[in-house]
Formats: structure tokens, sequence, C-alpha cells
């Protein structure tokens, strides 16, 4: 079994000078199979005067899900299955019960999901969190044709972006229009890390650095 960690992140502000709604999305280049979007993970909003804080937090453990769409949003899921790195499960439906296969060996280096459920279905990738039954969803597959599979090498690289114009659990259809301002492999940071976001009253510009 792959080593599980977990990584708890801080942003905070104190008088930001304006109001300023935070983003974070694992939306990175991932290696694989298959046509995929990233889907947003948090979004909170700053404050202009006074302190304000983000939380999150990132557990390694990964799974394949059946999520249910609405409207663009990932709303929940039909079922999941955790999954390590270097193995491979199938999707299957009987009647109106989707499961996926028990994880087996497959390609080092990747995770693989097949559908088999008899129709074209929707896979995403997630990671359990804690307290929650169900994934966080960080990537989705739309549409994966009946006996074929999506392929993905995920690394938990996470973005963040200064922008109002998301909610969480969106599927990103295109590049968000906003520079990233902070990029981070959290599989290289230590496991709690506090950040500050600021904002350049001259310029405008705003910034994420290590508090």
């Amino acid at each position: 079994m792959a080593n599980v960690f977990t990584r708890n992140l801080v942003f905070q502000s104190n008088n930001l000078g304006t109001e300023a709604t935070l983003l974070l999305t694992f939306n990175g280049p991932v290696p694989g199979v298959g046509d995929r979007s990233a889907v947003v993970w948090r979004v909170s909003t700053f404050g202009s005067s006074g302190p304000y804080q983000m939380r999150a937090t990132y557990k390694s453990q990964l799974a394949f899900t059946k999520p249910q769409v609405e409207n663009g949003n990932i709303v929940g899921a039909a079922t999941a299955v955790e999954i390590n790195v270097g193995q491979q499960t199938t999707l299957t439906k009987s009647g109106q019960v989707f499961s996926f296969s028990t994880p087996a060996a497959g390609t080092a280096g990747f995770l693989k999901a097949t559908n088999e459920a008899g129709l074209r279905e929707d896979i995403a990738i997630g990671f359990m969190s804690p307290g929650q039954l169900l994934p966080t969803p960080t990537l989705i597959f739309e549409g994966v044709g009946d006996i074929s599979n999506v392929t993905a090498q995920f690394t938990p690289v996470l973005r963040a972006y200064v922008t109002s114009d998301y909610q969480e659990t969106q599927i990103l259809r295109g590049e968000i229009q906003s520079p990233v301002l902070w990029d981070n492999d959290l599989a290289a940071l230590p496991e709690t890390t506090t950040w500050n976001l600021t904002r350049d009253a001259a310029t405008g510009r705003y910034s994420i650095t290590r508090a």
C-alpha cells in the first residue's frame, strides 16, 4: 500500500484592502489517456479589512468515483472505490446500481479505470477527505465510452487564483482567466503550512507567500 500523507494548508490575509475570492484547484497537466477537466476544490472570500483565513486539508488516499453532475457541478457520487497508484479498477452496472471492482495491479505510476457499464459514463478521480464518506473530486473524465478506459498519472499539484467566477465542485471546461498566484506539489510540503495573501495597493496585484 502507498504511504498516505495529509497536508493542512492555511491561507490568511489581514487588511487586504479590497474583497477578494481565493480559488484552489488541481488543474495542472495530467499525463494519461482520456479527455479530462479539473474540478474546483475550495473557494473562499477574504474581506477588505481585518483578518480572514481559509483552511484546506488534502489526504493523498486517491479514489475513483461515478460522479453525479448537475448544471456543470459535481453534486455527489453514485459509488466510489479507493485506489493506489499502480492499480486499476472496472466500473460496472447491475440494474440501477453502479459499482467499481476491487482494485488490482495495473500499470506502474498510473491509475486506471475501465468503463464496462454498458453506456458512456462519467468517471472522476478524487481524494478521501478526513471525515467524509465519499471522495472530494479533482478531475473528471466525461462520457467515457463503454469498454474504454481512463488512465492518469496524478500528482497533487495545487494552484491558487483570485477570481469570483467559479464555485466549489464546478467543472472547469477551460482555462481560468486569472493569473496563477501559487503553484505547489503538496507532496513536497510539510504537513502544515501557512500562507499570506496580500495585495499591492499601487499595482493591484495579489501574491501568496509563506508566512
